[in-house]
């Protein structure tokens, strides 16, 4: 049972810092809403919040410029603590980006199904975060052991008033990146022969195709609705919000499993665009 509404509830996520607490409460707040969508609970409203600019973050990681984090080998264990670090560091700061897309962006009329997708895709970013705290503390690490990228947040402050561009940024070319390197991820736990951090790897791949789904859906229905070409906008939102180009390799594979085109995305690569995506 809950008074709160989503919006609430999204605002509630966004501003507790500890990150097994935030992706705790976040799953909590995932069920109730599904509850009350099957009918198994009272209905919750969409409601309307006042999120914080930034979300909550705990003491620990410091967060540093991007050219100032140390880079490690991911052949050595070091390197592998380190990769599985900014992974979880990713999938905590998407907990966030997905509650607050709700949250910010509530005096946009949206159908229902908008809120089901982002609540999915944030309870399952928390299963991922705790899936890489898991592997961390299997190696004698934890989150928060290493300094981390302090620019994560950069693309939900540009899009905070633009829920196209939004769309545009963080699923459908953030999220997108990683189904471009979750892969070569996967094999160098593979070659070191960490189960625990293949098989959790494995999991998010699978699951960030869906996340990257609903960023194209809810883009390309926004573009009907008001009579716009989704490519055309696409590019020129990217173009506008992201900062630098677009870097192949792609995986062209499960971007078309996700809905997007390879023209959506070669013509602002870094590189030449083979001619079929021209």
């Amino acid at each position: 049972m809950t008074d709160l509404t989503l919006a609430e509830m999204a605002t509630e996520v966004l501003t507790t810092a500890d990150g097994r607490a935030k992706t705790a409460l976040s799953r909590r707040h995932a069920a109730l809403w599904k509850a009350a969508r099957s009918g198994a609970a009272d209905p919750i409203a969409i409601g309307n919040a006042n999120p914080p600019r930034h979300p909550a973050r705990p003491a620990e990681p410091a967060l540093l410029s991007p050219r100032d984090v140390q880079r490690r080998r991911p052949g050595s264990p070091q390197g592998r603590i380190a990769l599985l670090h900014a992974v979880a560091h990713i999938e905590l700061n998407a907990v966030d980006l997905h509650w607050d897309i709700i949250a910010r962006f509530t005096h946009v009329p949206m159908p229902l199904g908008f809120y089901d997708d982002w609540v999915k895709s944030a309870d399952e970013e928390s299963k991922h975060f705790n899936l890489m705290c898991d592997c961390l503390e299997s190696l004698g690490s934890h989150y928060g052991a290493l300094p981390a990228h302090a620019g994560m947040w950069r693309a939900a402050e540009d899009t905070a008033e633009d829920l196209l561009g939004r769309l545009a940024v963080v699923p459908m070319v953030l999220e997108a990146r990683g189904l471009d390197v979750t892969p070569g991820m996967i094999e160098i736990f593979r070659k070191a022969e960490l189960q625990e951090a293949i098989e959790a790897l494995e999991v998010i791949y699978a699951e960030e195709v869906g996340h990257v789904a609903y960023g194209s859906k809810w883009f390309n229905f926004l573009c009907g609705r008001n009579d716009l070409d989704p490519k055309a906008e696409f590019h020129r939102l990217v173009q506008h919000y992201f900062h630098g180009a677009l870097k192949p390799p792609f995986n062209e594979e499960k971007r078309a499993d996700a809905g997007l085109p390879p023209d959506f995305y070669w013509p602002l690569a870094d590189g030449e665009a083979p001619a079929y995506a021209r």
